[in-house]
């Protein structure tokens, strides 16, 4: 995925096919495509003895004035005020990732790229930056977003294509991806004594059932239905539950079922 994004925008040539980014491609309009996207890389390198503000004032002079975002007003939008003198070596990786973000932005781009943005962050640090990006889409910006984690994807996401192997195999919006996969619930058990997976594959409204942890784990269609049933299975092998988990399904799952693995085995 980062070389599909490395192509879109410039930085790599395609050793096949066509590549358009605003109806253009970079062969032939790569000056004008520069002025109207901006970049923001997994690692970005920055001047580390300047200050917040005197980067982003060096990098709005590599744009024409008329159209470069004020530096106060980015500032503030992306919640560096407090940090403007502070040299760059000096900021935390949240705020070295927000610094990063604004130097993507400085231009007014029309398309925002930005590759695996949270990687490495704490959390608190990663939902910040999730607010500032969707904070993006109410300013009317376009945002490319490349990410491992599938909370980030479902939760900023409007449009998702899911990449295993270097081929894209899924892309529609977080909810039709769930629905298509079958829009199921999950359920996680784990009983006393323990049971195989077997024990639960013909249970009614049970789609599909594989061993997670310490116990089982069970896509089912309508709760309603596959919880009254497990049940009486349970009763049947004379089997108590120990623990068990409902909840809908997420794109964590959706990576699973088309997979077989999980992202985080990757």
């Amino acid at each position: 995925k980062t070389t599909t994004v490395e192509i879109m925008e410039g930085l790599l040539a395609p050793t096949a096919g066509k590549v358009e980014v605003l109806g253009q491609t970079w062969t032939r309009n790569s000056d004008d495509l520069r002025s109207r996207i901006g970049v923001t890389l997994q690692e970005t390198k920055l001047f580390e003895k300047l200050s917040v503000e005197e980067t982003l004032r060096l990098f709005r002079t590599f744009y024409d004035a008329g159209r470069a975002l004020d530096v106060e007003t980015l500032m503030e939008d992306m919640q560096l005020t407090e940090k403007r003198s502070a040299l760059v070596h000096k900021l935390s990786g949240g705020q070295r990732q927000r610094l990063a973000v604004a130097l993507g932005l400085i231009g007014d781009p029309e398309i925002l790229f930005l590759d695996e943005p949270t990687t490495g962050l704490d959390p608190q640090s990663r939902r910040a930056l999730w607010d500032t990006i969707a904070g993006l889409k109410g300013r009317g910006k376009t945002v490319v977003l490349t990410t491992h984690y599938m909370d980030e994807a479902e939760r900023l996401c409007d449009r998702v294509g899911i990449v295993d192997h270097g081929k894209m195999i899924a892309y529609g919006t977080p909810s039709d991806l769930i629905h298509e996969s079958g829009g199921f619930h999950l359920v996680e058990i784990e009983t006393e004594p323990p049971l195989p997976p077997a024990a639960f594959a013909d249970v009614a409204g049970v789609r599909t059932v594989r061993a997670h942890a310490d116990g089982i784990a069970l896509a089912i269609d309508e709760p309603h239905v596959a919880l009254p049933a497990l049940f009486a299975r349970l009763a049947e092998r004379q089997a108590r539950p120990t623990r068990l988990l409902s909840r809908a399904a997420t794109l964590d799952d959706v990576f699973l079922t088309l997979t077989g693995r999980t992202l985080r085995e990757d």
